[in-house]
């Protein structure tokens, strides 16, 4: 810019300096007005020798002079040139002034910040009204998937688009979530269905057996072998009512929670196996720390807890004391066993035994940390003289 302006002030000092030239041939009065301090004009003709005229360079340079309206000396331009009238030769200066500067530097950048933040200013404009109008049916999509829930089933309505791209995109989501819904009711009815016919075959097999022992005399041998069916066909039942609450935890079948107790929850089922403590001659403590309330399904909450004491029931050592300890954070269970320490990596896998109780399933455990799993909470196995298990709440 800086190179415009001397391009522009030089070219406005040379055509002063033709017409000075015509003027004083008209007029050579003004060849004799020597003004070197520039007081009354804005040029200057001073006499100089032919010698001195033959070797002058015309030139152009910047210089200070004092303005009396700024009361400072202020920045000009300067154009020298030798020129030759009437047989005479003379020496002329013109000056104009010119931008200072630094106050363009100062204004160049005052104005280049401006349209930087103006720029600035469009795009978050353009932004917010144009981009996010041209991205909403986007958003849209997302912000439902993130509240769909193939259990509830949850409707998605796809929204219209005039972009190939997005209608591309809600086309294949479209697809995909049809195919995992379908394929979900299906798992879903196959599981019900197979459950109950497995069940049906299985309680008549069992009370026919049980009325076939009662209603004849059978030798030893053969009423032994009748009871090892029995126990067999109880097991394959209970094994099938795990599996099946298994399937229904992991495929998010239990849909209604609500804030629960785990105080009153632990105490009712306390009261449940005293029977089975008695008979093992063992006794159960509660201690309560605090109050713990959790939002989860009260029908899994007793399957949790049920399960862990149980565990710690079948598992515990007579004659042995069961701690159980609640704060507002953790639930914890610890009994004595004759047992050692157990494998922490494969202590939640299925069908995975650690004692031989035949009547054992192997999902105990592992129905239990399905539990906590589904809703954040963690399960964890401590070895300390006891085995203890607590369940963590966020």
């Amino acid at each position: 810019m800086l190179d415009e302006i001397y391009d522009s002030l030089d070219d406005g000092l040379e055509n002063q300096k033709l017409l000075m030239v015509q003027r004083a041939a008209e007029d050579p009065t003004i060849l004799e007005q020597n003004d070197p301090e520039f007081k009354k004009h804005v040029y200057d003709f001073t006499l100089i020798s032919k010698k001195t005229f033959e070797e002058f360079k015309e030139n152009y340079r910047d210089t200070l002079m004092y303005m009396l309206n700024e009361k400072d000396y202020e920045p000009v331009r300067l154009h020298e040139s030798a020129i030759a009238i009437n047989k005479k030769h003379y020496r002329l200066k013109i000056i104009t002034s010119m931008v200072e500067e630094d106050d363009l530097a100062k204004d160049l950048i005052l104005y280049l910040f401006g349209l930087y933040l103006l720029l600035i200013a469009s795009v978050l404009v353009l932004n917010n009204l144009l981009l996010l109008k041209i991205w909403q049916p986007f958003y849209t999509l997302i912000k439902q998937l993130k509240d769909f829930r193939i259990e509830k089933n949850t409707a998605i309505n796809i929204p219209k688009s005039n972009i190939d791209e997005f209608n591309l995109l809600n086309t294949t989501v479209d697809k995909l979530i049809k195919k995992s819904t379908n394929s979900y009711i299906t798992q879903k009815q196959f599981i019900e269905n197979a459950s109950h016919e497995l069940q049906t075959p299985l309680a008549i097999s069992i009370n026919k057996l049980e009325l076939f022992l009662e209603n004849n005399a059978l030798k030893k041998n053969q009423a032994d072998d009748i009871t090892t069916v029995l126990d067999n066909l109880n097991k394959l039942t209970r094994l099938n009512k795990s599996l099946l609450l298994l399937s229904k935890i992991e495929n998010h079948q239990f849909e209604n929670e609500n804030q629960v107790n785990f105080t009153e929850i632990t105490k009712n089922i306390v009261v449940d196996f005293e029977d089975m403590a008695h008979h093992k001659m063992m006794k159960v403590n509660i201690t309560n720390n605090g109050i713990l309330n959790y939002q989860i399904n009260e029908d899994l909450a007793v399957i949790l807890l049920t399960n862990l004491v149980k565990n710690a029931l079948i598992h515990g050592q007579k004659n042995e004391i069961i701690q159980i300890h609640i704060e507002s954070k953790s639930w914890k269970i610890s009994n004595i066993s004759t047992s050692e320490m157990l494998d922490e990596n494969t202590l939640f896998t299925r069908f995975k035994k650690y004692s031989t109780n035949k009547k054992s399933t192997g999902l105990g455990l592992a129905i239990a940390k399905a539990i906590t799993d589904k809703y954040d909470l963690k399960l964890k196995y401590h070895f300390d003289t006891t085995h203890i298990f607590k369940v963590e709440f966020p």
